[in-house]
């Protein structure tokens, strides 16, 4: 079956050849003449060759395609003809009938290709013409993107391309075919630069012959002739000394631009274009070997391309010399002159539009005569031609690399702005098409096209940055984005211009610079800094580079300071420059956020990072073929070199750069200077400072040249010399690199010096040519006597410039007396005539530029130029830390001013990454400036308090800003430090402006029934004249709406205040609270400091600030128990110094109070603090009294809760003694420890610590108590070790002040020996009295009450009573009996005395907030009674109540003491066993009934007894009951004789002494009772215990005091009760007596009556006498014995001395181990009456509040018994005292030096 596209072929014959038939040409021929046609001709031969096959694939392409492409070259034909034949071919292509694999096929498409773009046709009109060429473009981009056009070769593309050019830039043309072409043009660049990769560069060696065979091939269809000319034109390239073919014309001065209709004969006008240096650029731009296409003949597009071309300012150079040594390949700018003649219009005078199109597409032959088209479409031509393809088919290679190349060229070359060729649409075009092909291709890995873009493209580019055209400056924008997003790393100096260049822009203040170019600047630098990584390169190559200027920190304050309008109005270009500076944000805000999600930290991520980015590097620089790039540049350690390596170079550089300025100055000067600062070596070295004379651009070239020339400088000269390498390089070509670095002076001699050491070193580079040093001197100083004739103005007006033969002459003979090559000297003549060598300092304009270029491209050649790629985020940290300062107040800037809502988005979006990073980083003073900024912007700080809620809630910004700092607070609070204190400032406004949660505003309390107080009222600011009633209502409705004027508030602000409410319920404040465990130490503690500055002063803060700032504090130490050791200090010192300084009760002390007793309960479970915590309670302790006792009623509740919650945690006695002590000054209103008191009030917190000298008087220790409290220097040195807490008042101290030590060591230094259990035990104490003798201020009931109760929990849980705390227990109730005693009545009538505290007073001392506004006082009834003693009002109004309470602390109390005394024995026996268990070496615990009397029995009986005394009947009966139980319980039976003494001493007769006062006169009967059944427990107890009494030396005087009692009493009482009842007792007690024979004498062995038989009825018959003769008939009374009339004092049994007399020569018994550590009090001598100082004491004894009442008889002294007792006894050697009321020393210990006013006991009123 025939193949279907033959049937094609043949169709598209018919069609063909029927037209040409049709033709009116054809119309007269005969048949015959068709076979001489030989188009006709060729096509019937086709038909027959169809005929004859069935395959297509069987004939070649050639063979079908010919006949068609005759039709096309065929100048003969008409339009539409040609049209027809263009259509068929495009058929052909695009229905694929050629096949890609076929042999025949590269031929086929070179003929094609040769045929269209060579098209002619007699034209007819524009219109009808325009089709055929619309045509010509349709098969050639069909051809060329169709698979088969990969067969076409290099010289076929760039003809391909050149017809579409020619047809682009011809005006005449309609724009429709224009843009067609362009269009084409766009594809095809795409294409070929798509394809790039797939093409390999040809190795050096092969790039010489495939040019040759790329010539002769193309010679092959060309006239011999015209060949031979090409050979003849030589002109070697620059830089090889051996000439090679070139043209010689002088312009050819390198990138020159086509221009197809300049000078271009249209119709038949024979204008010659003078093309003549056109082709000089082809090979000058690159660097790599030239492509075949610039050699090839006329009939590749290399001429016609080159046609299009015109030369450029002769001024004007391709200078590639500099690339090369870039490249490391030669350079070969070998621009081939084709021909000097410019090609004439057509002879045959064709005067249509398509010939002369024809003409310039044609393959551009340049002979003088013929064109070529007359010998392409003859016949035997064609055949020629064909076979002689045939013939060389193997030889036709497809396109590749020098195709593209040599494209690109002419795109750059196209852009040259200075080129006046150059159309603006041309330079668009190329531009346009530059953009193509830099998006479709990675050009920077071919080298061959590298070498153009870093010369000549960049160039170009940026002089089109000057333009004024914004086509133009836009796109040329455009293209260098592509550039250097792609190839910066190549690039490094062309992008430093091109940046300062956009500065430039930027920066200019000339008003003919358009607003839009420096829009688009701005745009272009804000694209680039989007590039990842770009901004870290330009850091790191150009900021941290020596020799180049800081780019980024430019930038960046021109980025900056262009955010900020000055007008005030916000244009685009503001938010450009802000957007480039959030750029780095963004950028490194994602690096900062990846890095967190990989749980890496920022150390972690550099280290391992680094080794894998240096291969990342090494590869990807490698792959680029270009083994420059694996370098490293050589001011780095590595790839990526340590931020401080970059620091170093940084601060370098700053040195560097004035060490310059100096050099410019006076050279000697810098370089003094540079090693001053070390760096540069002393003494100086030639090299180094060679090298930095070499690398250094900034220097100025006139200085550099007389430094070095200097003739101090010899050496200096050599190593500068040296630096430079000749190798390779013409004589002249070397010294015009040589006299590019520094400017030539102008003194013979110097520059004699100067080129010697030149041609020396030259000579020695290049293997020694020329005959001799001295030829090779002559001929560079010709050089620049050329240079200087040649280019001299002033030269050249004398005399003509040198010729090439006049240069040759001066030079006979001067080469070591022969002459040099003539080659080299004309090459070096034509190279100085077209190029000055130009000397720095000289130029201007274009020769300048093109020197400074010719700079850069020399140092981009150098290791300076290599640029470093780094990976994204390798020193973020040092780019944040150079750009936050100006971004955030950019952005604080854009914010304020903004309107928009995306823009203001745009600033919080841009605040939260900055906080982000500075977070990530640490870096807290950004985070810090943050947090400020945003907070001015809340209108929290500036607003009054009462227009805070409409305006905050009215204004978005500020509840954007308010969120926001609060957001990250809670997120990156860890790095918060001074900003801490605005966010309390902003949170103290809210709390003023009752805007904060209620959570917030609400504390703990104890007292209250709910938990819970609120610190906030209403607000009522400006109408003083309110009753407190309504401020009251308005404070309870705390959302009330009541104002300032009785009139409602506007709904606005209404809505505004719901607005801010909600708002801040988003903020979340309480958050901060809440969070603040999880932050960091550092950051903890300043948020703590920034609380504890809120200190009410006269300014800014009130009292109610201060409380709430308090209460925030006390919540953050909670939230962070489990590290409270850490910020304890802060918080101990705060409270100290709210407590200790108060001078007046207030809210805010209340709130330390109760915040202090809060945190120890909650505390106290942590062992690590418990100590500390426990230990801080003191502060309490240190308050004024009256302040304190006005918060009793909260610490009495706070101890109750803290002993419930807590009591097991308390292990010390020191920490037990604190508690016992606080119970005491609450519960019973005794005075805190003087040396504590004495303290707080010598140390105001700023006084410091004391010094010794300047603590109170009965101090002479070293340091008091707390003297941690007292300076803020040196609080709490070390609490770590407990041993460390300040020393107390040394022992004497203890004993005065009844205060206890703390401290172990004080402990151990304290006790005087083994026999003294515990400090608290020496507190002055007078045992012979029921009271503890403290002086008791006034007190309020219901604390004393709750004290009672926290005591019993302890007393009533045997788990609680511990050894280190039975003691104080006991001594607690016994000072909890006396303040209860009558009710409380002494503490009533103290206080009713004592200042009354206004119950209606302001519980706030508010100063004046806003000028006259006074905030109302607060009168709550929540707070009334915390700020009043509850007792107060019930004093007045309520007795009843009150009485209750005070009878149950009483009862509650008895039933303690009872508890506690019958179960002493037990406790004390169980810790003895327990400790003997353990085998602590702590101090021992005995259980034996010696320590049980002392430490526990008897102070409890005592205690008892106390009550005994008191005003009430019930409680006094009650008493007396418990007493009894207690004396006659079964433990105490165990007790030895001294101690039942001791029994009767300090229990029983102080009792009955003090029952015989007048107690309670309402109740008469009562009273007599009580007297009654107290002297009957006399009797009971006596007869009791009467054998181990007897044992006693003083049994007579007991027994004497007992007779002495029973005769007051029996004179006591009104009643017969006493009368009747004591002589009872007697009786029973003397007959008891004498049944155990005690009155009868040992010796007188009859029974005769002893001496105390005697004394007893002396007694008796004072006040019963009759009562012997009722007992006993018989009597013996001796002698009474005189009275002394002085009162003469004599110490009694127990008494340790008396004062001013000498200790008695022995001890009496009395003191026996029970009692020694009890130091006595003397007792009162007889005369003192109540009224004046019992007696001089250590312990300064003040008057007794309650003295006895004066005794009426004197005392009775007995002398020593004349005969001893009869009962075994030894004889008593000391007098006795007989006075009871002497007995019972009733002077308590006073607590305070000063002396009080007597206070005697007044008669309670009492029923």
């Amino acid at each position: 079956m025939v193949d279907k596209n033959i049937y094609i072929i043949q169709g598209e014959i018919n069609i063909v050849v029927g037209a040409i038939k049709r033709n009116a040409r054809w119309s007269t021929h005969t048949p015959l003449d068709e076979e001489r046609d030989p188009l006709l001709h060729s096509f019937s031969h086709l038909k027959e060759v169809l005929n004859n096959i069935t395959e297509l694939s069987e004939i070649e392409p050639n063979v079908f395609l010919r006949p068609f492409l005759e039709v096309i070259r065929s100048e003969d034909t008409t339009g539409p003809i040609t049209g027809l034949a263009l259509t068929s071919v495009n058929k052909f292509l695009s229905y694929a009938l050629i096949d890609p694999i076929h042999e025949g096929t590269a031929e086929g498409m070179e003929n094609m290709a040769d045929a269209v773009t060579h098209a002619r046709f007699v034209g007819t009109d524009p219109a009808s013409d325009e089709v055929v060429l619309m045509k010509i473009l349709q098969v050639l981009r069909t051809l060329l993107l169709t698979p088969v056009g990969a067969h076409l070769t290099n010289e076929s593309v760039c003809e391909i391309m050149q017809s579409c050019f020619r047809i682009c830039f011809e005006m005449r043309l309609s724009e429709l075919l224009r843009k067609s072409a362009e269009h084409t043009l766009v594809d095809m660049v795409q294409l070929l630069f798509t394809r790039l990769p797939q093409f390999k560069e040809e190795p050096k060696n092969y790039v010489g012959t495939n040019m040759k065979k790329l010539k002769m091939r193309a010679g092959g269809m060309s006239d011999s002739s015209k060949w031979k000319k090409q050979k003849r034109s030589p002109r070697p390239p620059r830089h090889m000394t051996k000439g090679a073919p070139g043209s010689e014309l002088p312009t050819s001065n390198g990138s020159t631009l086509s221009n197809l209709t300049g000078g271009m004969p249209f119709i038949d006008v024979p204008t010659p274009i003078s093309s003549a240096s056109s082709e000089a650029a082809s090979a000058v731009v690159s660097p790599s070997t030239d492509s075949g296409l610039e050699f090839s003949s006329q009939t590749t597009s290399k001429e016609d391309l080159t046609d299009l071309e015109q030369a450029v300012s002769p001024g004007y150079s391709a200078a590639a010399e500099p690339v090369s040594g870039e490249l490391g390949l030669p350079e070969q700018p070998d621009p081939q002159q084709e021909g000097a003649q410019v090609e004439q219009a057509q002879s045959a005078s064709v005067e249509s539009i398509p010939e002369v199109l024809e003409e310039c597409t044609s393959p551009a032959d340049h002979s003088d005569s013929a064109s070529v088209h007359d010998m392409d479409y003859v016949n035997p031509r064609g055949v020629r031609f064909t076979q002689s393809s045939q013939k060389e088919g193997t030889a036709l290679v497809p396109y590749g690399l020098p195709c593209i190349r040599e494209l690109f060229r002419f795109l750059i070359s196209l852009t040259n702005p200075h080129d006046r060729h150059n159309s603006e649409v041309m330079i668009h075009m190329g531009l346009h098409l530059l953009t193509v092909a830099l998006e479709s291709a990675p050009i920077a890995q071919c080298q061959t096209l590298l070498g153009l873009i870093k010369d000549e493209m960049c160039r170009h580019l940026f002089q089109l940055l000057s333009v004024e055209r914004l086509n133009l400056y836009a796109a040329s924008l455009r293209v260098c984005f592509l550039l250097f997003e792609s190839m910066r790393e190549h690039l490094k100096f062309q992008l430093e211009m091109y940046i300062r260049k956009l500065m430039e822009i930027i920066t200019v203040e000339n008003p003919k610079m358009p607003y839009e170019m420096k829009e688009m600047a701005l745009e272009a630098i804000v694209q680039l800094w989007r590039i990842p990584s770009f901004v870290t390169e330009l850091y790191i190559n150009y900021d941290c580079d020596y020799y180049c200027s800081n780019l980024f920190e430019d930038l960046t304050k021109l980025l900056s300071k262009n955010a900020f309008p000055v007008s005030g109005q916000l244009y685009t270009t503001h938010l450009l420059s802000l957007d480039a500076l959030l750029t780095v944000i963004d950028s490194t805000e994602a690096h900062c956020q990846a890095k967190g999600l990989n749980n890496l930290t920022q150390q972690e991520k550099k280290e391992a990072a680094r080794p894998s980015h240096e291969a990342v590097d090494g590869t990807r620089e490698t792959s680029n073929a270009d083994q420059k790039f694996t370098r490293k540049p050589p001011r780095f350690s590595s790839f990526l070199p340590d931020p401080r390596e970059l620091v170093e170079i940084k601060n370098k550089k700053k040195l560097l750069i004035t060490g310059t300025e100096q050099f410019n100055q006076k050279p000697r000067k810098g370089i003094q200077f540079l090693q001053e600062k070390g760096l540069l070596t002393i003494p100086m070295d030639n090299t180094e400072v060679a090298q930095w004379l070499r690398e250094n651009p900034r220097l100025d070239k006139k200085m550099i040249g007389e430094f070095v020339s200097d003739r101090k400088n010899i050496d200096l000269l050599e190593s500068f010399v040296s630096t430079f390498s000749f190798q390779g390089l013409r004589l002249d070509e070397a010294l015009r690199l040589y006299l590019e670095a520094f400017r030539l002076p102008g003194e013979a001699p110097v520059i004699q010096r100067l080129l010697e050491a030149f041609t020396e070193h030259w000579r020695n580079c290049n293997g020694s040519p020329f005959a001799n040093s001295d030829a090779c001197f002559a001929l560079a100083y010709a050089v620049i006597m050329l240079n200087t004739d040649q280019h001299n103005h002033n030269v050249r007006k004398q005399n003509a410039p040198m010729t090439l033969e006049e240069f040759r002459k001066n030079l006979k003979g001067v080469n070591g007396g022969k002459d040099f090559e003539q080659d080299i000297l004309e090459d070096m003549y034509h190279a100085i005539k077209n190029e000055e060598i130009v000397m720095p300092e000289e130029q201007t304009g274009l020769v300048r530029e093109n020197y400074v270029w010719n700079v850069l491209l020399h140092r981009g050649a150098t290791p300076e130029g290599i640029f470093l790629c780094v990976p994204a985020g390798s020193y973020d940290l040092d780019l944040f830390t150079m750009t936050w300062g100006p971004t955030i107040a950019a952005l604080s800037y854009v914010f304020d001013k903004s309107l928009e809502e995306t823009i203001i988005q745009k600033s919080i979006s841009g605040f939260r990454k900055c906080a982000m990073i500075s977070a990530h980083y640490g870096l807290s003073d950004v985070f810090d400036n943050l947090i400020i900024s945003l907070c001015k912007f809340t209108a929290l700080s500036s607003e009054s308090i009462e227009n805070l809620p409409s305006v905050f809630g009215s204004n978005p910004k500020a509840h954007i800003a308010a969120k926001m700092v609060f957001h990250l607070a809670h997120c990156h609070g860890d790095i918060l430090r001074e900003g801490w204190k605005n966010i309390m400032e902003a949170m103290l406004q809210l709390f003023r402006a009752q805007l904060l949660p209620k959570a917030m505003v609400e504390v703990e309390d104890f007292v209250d029934p709910n938990g819970k107080i609120s610190l906030q009222r209403e607000e009522t600011p400006s109408n003083r004249g309110e009753s407190t009633v309504l401020s009251f209502v308005s404070w309870l409705t705390l959302s009330g709406p009541e104002q300032s004027s009785m009139r409602g508030p506007s709904t606005e602000n209404q809505e505004a205040k719901r607005v801010a409410l909600d708002c801040i319920k988003q903020c979340d404040p309480e958050k901060m609270i809440t969070e603040s465990k999880f932050l960091q130490l550092e950051s903890l503690q300043e948020l703590m400091k920034a609380l504890v500055s809120v200190t009410p002063d006269e300014e800014t803060y009130d009292e109610e600030d201060a409380a709430f700032c308090l209460e925030m504090l006390l919540r953050i130490v909670l939230e962070n128990r489990d590290r409270v050791g850490c910020v304890w200090q802060t918080v101990r010192d705060h409270l100290y110094h709210l407590c200790v300084q108060a001078q007046d009760f207030c809210f805010l002390v209340e709130r330390a109070v109760v915040g202090q007793l809060r945190l120890a309960i909650r505390l106290l479970r942590r062992e690590d603090i418990s100590g500390q915590v426990l230990l801080s309670l003191r502060i309490l302790l240190l308050m004024k009294p009256s302040v304190l006792s006005r918060v009793s009623h909260q610490v009495a509740y706070g101890l109750h809760e803290l002993l419930k919650t807590n009591a097991a945690n308390i292990h010390s006695g020191e920490d037990w003694a604190t508690l016992f002590t606080l119970l005491e000054c609450i519960g019973s209103g005794v005075k805190p420890p003087a040396a504590l008191q004495a303290t707080a009030r010598a140390a105001a917190p700023d006084a410091g610590a004391q010094s010794d000298s300047e603590l109170p008087s009965y101090h002479p220790s070293d340091l008091s108590l707390d003297r941690g409290y007292t300076s803020d220097s040196e609080v709490y040195t070390d609490h770590s070790k407990p041993g460390k807490i300040h020393r107390s008042a040394t022992d004497a101290d203890v004993v005065n002040s009844g205060w206890l030590v703390v401290g172990k060591d004080d402990i151990d230094n304290s006790k005087p020996g083994p026999g003294l259990s515990r400090p608290a035990s020496s507190s002055l104490v007078n045992q012979y009295s029921l009271t503890v003798g403290l002086d008791l201020g006034p007190h309020d009931t219901k604390s004393l009450l709750k004290c009672v109760e926290s005591l019993s929990f302890i007393v009533r849980d045997a788990a609680h009573i511990t050894p280190d705390n039975f003691e104080l227990c006991v001594k607690t109730l016994r000072i909890f009996v006396e303040a209860s005693l009558n009710g409380g009545c002494k503490s009533q009538e103290k206080r009713s005395k004592s200042h009354k505290y206004d119950s209606k007073g302001s519980r706030f001392k508010k100063k004046p907030k806003e000028g006259p506004v006074l905030r109302r006082p607060r009168a709550s009834s929540q707070h009334a009674p915390r700020g009043v003693h509850s007792d107060d009002d019930e004093d007045e109004g309520v007795p009843a109540s009150y009485h209750t309470v005070s009878l149950q602390v009483s009862q509650d109390l008895l039933d303690l003491m009872h508890t506690l005394h019958t179960r002493a024995a037990s406790i004390y026996s169980s810790w003895a066993e327990e400790q003997r268990h353990l085998e602590t070496g702590s101090r021992k615990i005995e259980a034996d009934s010696c320590t049980l009397w002392a430490h526990c029995w008897c102070p409890l009986l005592q205690g008892i007894a106390c009550l005994c005394c008191d005003a009430r009947r019930q409680v006094r009966m009650q008493a007396l009951t418990y007493l009894q139980r207690a004396l006659l319980v079964h433990d105490l039976q165990k007790l030895d004789a001294l101690e039942w003494e001791s029994c009767f001493n300090k229990v029983l007769f102080p009792l009955l002494t003090k029952l015989l006062e007048n107690i309670s006169p309402a109740d008469v009967g009562g009273m007599e009772e009580t007297r009654m059944r107290a002297s009957t427990l006399l009797s009971k107890v006596f007869l009791q215990h009467l054998s181990p009494l007897l044992s006693l030396s003083t049994f007579a005087a007991l027994w004497l005091t007992i007779l002495d009692f029973m005769d007051k009493y029996m004179h006591a009482g009104s009643s017969d009760l006493l009368s009747e009842a004591i002589p009872e007792s007697l009786k029973n007690m003397l007959l008891v007596m004498d049944t155990a024979e005690i009155f009868h004498s040992t010796d007188a062995r009859g029974g005769s009556p002893s001496a105390l038989w005697e004394i007893t009825w002396e007694r008796i018959d004072c006040f019963l006498p009759h009562l012997r003769d009722e007992l006993f008939k018989q009597t013996v009374i001796q002698d009474p014995v005189p009275v002394e009339p002085q009162a003469h004092p004599i110490p009694a049994a127990g008494d340790t001395r008396t004062s001013g007399h000498p200790p008695p020569p022995e001890m009496p018994s009395e003191l026996g181990a029970s009692d020694s550590e009890k130091p006595e009090i003397p007792r009162a001598t007889s005369n003192s009456s109540p009224g004046s100082p019992a007696a001089s004491s250590p312990s300064r004894l003040s008057p007794t509040p309650e003295g006895p009442p004066p005794l009426a008889q004197p005392p009775l002294i007995l002398q020593p018994l004349a005969s001893p007792l009869q009962v075994g006894v030894p004889p008593m050697t000391l007098p006795i005292i007989l006075n009871p009321a002497l007995i019972e020393a009733t002077s308590p210990v006073p607590l305070l030096a000063t002396p009080r006013p007597t206070d005697p006991m007044p008669t309670p009123e009492v029923n």
